[in-house]
């Protein structure tokens, strides 16, 4: 399920952890399923466990993944998942458009630009 690219340049924690990114959000690993264990991912990938233990790290870190002590590493609920993302997008939106009060750009330019920013990236609009 997880291989490693030796051409990609990105580290191979980022790979892995990217990987499982990508698994988790597609449904291909479900809610409470559990990963391979450390030691197993480093057999399989023939790489150290270290490497397997910071990318599981960073996946819980950032609520794809959840640790039971003695059990192993388990996939966590997709709709918190997501929730924490987005919650983590508006935020970062916030931010954002109090950086462009301070520049002087008002609602009528915010909703313009992204507008066009979605106009541009061929993105299509969501309800949500």
């Amino acid at each position: 399920m997880i291989s490693i690219d030796y051409q990609d340049r990105r580290p191979i924690y980022e790979q892995i952890v990217a990987r499982y990114e990508m698994l988790i959000l597609t449904g291909v690993l479900q809610e409470d399923e559990q990963l391979p264990s450390v030691r197993q991912m480093a057999q399989e990938l023939s790489i150290n466990p270290n490497t397997i233990q910071k990318a599981y790290s960073i996946l819980e870190h950032d609520g794809y993944i959840y640790t039971v002590r003695g059990r192993g590493n388990f996939v966590s609920g997709s709709g918190s998942l997501m929730k924490n993302r987005r919650r983590e997008w508006e935020d970062r939106l916030r931010d954002l458009l109090q950086e462009g009060k301070k520049l002087g750009i008002g609602r009528a330019a915010c909703e313009k630009i992204l507008g066009g920013i979605y106009e541009n990236e061929g993105e299509e609009e969501n309800a949500v």
